[in-house]
């Protein structure tokens, strides 16, 4: 057990304006270079054109952002096509003037609703008649009437180009991960002496989630999850009214998002003395974790001396053995993590399912194995971490301890 409670003094401050501005301009500066790995993949494939839909896209490609959820609103708005020479951003008149300020170097075109109606001018002012499209994300009926609507021109269904791009971190986008990993984890500290026996799991959430958003954050990553006794062996459960009561858990699952990019921590508290079953499981979990870091590091300093770095396969076994060697392996059903950036989940993923391939580098990931017992208890521990093969480092960005805590004895 941890005597002290971790404090919000105790960890980094939000970054000011002046680095919040450095990192815009950093983005500006590796913009082309992204787009230019992007053009090669076009020549490589014979394809003319690329036409993307995810906000997570059009923003690391050409700088304009939309807010989390606002492309269920916008129509065709933060759609764009990439050409040999050329990027068009759709935008209608809500946007327009947002996107000639974030993606000056694009052509802004007013697309609405109706982007058929406006699809063959657009591909032939790019010249394209083979154009590759965002297949995972487009419907089946947009994909008809875009194909009905210039049958000259062949779609063609790519997955994971700009995804595969996005796994690998520059700098500036590590600095804002490691800052939005700053705001959650002072949040989570300030929030800790408003727990309680009594207060229920909404109320908890909705201090947590102001906490955030005053404290650094521009928005939520994802909607907080806070979840007492029994209710936290749901993995991905909803704060309800349920109280907090003495001798159970208290479940966090929250991040922040700052400069556009994403945290993501679970901790799993004690309200008061622990039964030895949670402190049990809490202690399996935790030995399942380290676990995992240590395969981590091993396999970073082996990189160092030339060989090559693990996949996120082998990440995930590592975890998962420690659980199932306890007898609990039914009871963790989902992968140990996740890349972050843009998106709360992204490439590259840490699980049974993921592929052989070695992990990218420098890259982000969570590190979350979780034990649940239906109808008891629950337990997850998560932190990002940073992994650097070229530099031989390992740096866990959470920084707010993952040791037991006590919290409203």
């Amino acid at each position: 057990m941890t005597a002290r409670l971790p404090r919000p003094a105790d960890f980094a401050p939000p970054p000011d304006a002046e680095t919040r501005a450095r990192w815009l301009e950093a983005d500006r500066a590796v913009r082309p270079e992204r787009l230019a790995r992007l053009r090669r993949r076009l020549t490589s494939a014979g394809l003319d054109a690329y036409v993307g839909v995810r906000p997570e896209h059009i923003r690391y490609l050409t700088g304009f952002a939309l807010a989390a959820g606002e492309e269920k609103a916008a129509g065709h708005s933060g759609q764009f096509l990439v050409g040999a020479e050329e990027v068009i951003v759709l935008a209608d008149s809500r946007y327009e003037i947002q996107a000639r300020r974030e993606a000056p170097e694009a052509r802004i075109e007013p697309v609405g609703y109706d982007l058929p109606a406006r699809w063959p001018a657009l591909l032939a002012s790019l010249g394209a008649k083979r154009v590759a499209v965002e297949a995972g994300f487009v419907s089946h009926a947009a994909w008809q009437r875009l194909a009905a609507a210039a049958p000259e021109v062949e779609l063609v269904p790519v997955e994971g180009w700009v995804e595969e791009d996005r796994a690998t971190k520059e700098p500036a986008e590590i600095e804002r991960i490691r800052a939005a990993c700053a705001v959650a984890d002072r949040a989570l500290a300030a929030l800790l002496p408003e727990i309680r026996p009594g207060v229920t799991e909404r109320e908890l959430a909705l201090r947590l989630e102001w906490l955030v958003r005053t404290g650094g954050a521009e928005a939520l990553a994802f909607d907080v999850a806070c979840l007492a006794g029994p209710e936290a062996a749901l993995p991905h459960g909803s704060p309800g009214e349920r109280p907090v009561r003495s001798g159970e858990v208290l479940l966090f699952d929250f991040g922040a998002q700052v400069g556009g990019y994403r945290s993501d921590m679970t901790r799993t508290l004690f309200v008061g003395d622990p039964p030895e079953r949670d402190l049990a499981i809490f202690q399996l979990v935790a030995c399942a974790q380290a676990a995992a870091l240590e395969a981590v590091e091993v396999a970073v300093g082996r990189a160092a001396a030339g060989e090559t770095l693990p996949s996120g396969r082998a990440i995930d076994a590592a975890a998962r053995q420690v659980i199932e060697a306890a007898g609990h392996g039914p009871r963790f059903g989902h992968g140990t993590g996740h890349g972050i950036g843009l998106a709360t989940h992204e490439e590259p993923r840490i699980s049974r399912h993921a592929t052989d391939a070695p992990l990218p580098s420098p890259t982000v990931f969570s590190v979350e194995p979780g034990v649940y017992l239906e109808g008891e208890t629950g337990v997850r521990i998560e932190d990002l971490v940073l992994l650097d093969g070229a530099a031989g480092r390992v740096e866990r960005l959470t920084r707010f301890p993952s040791e037991a805590l006590v919290v409203g004895g």
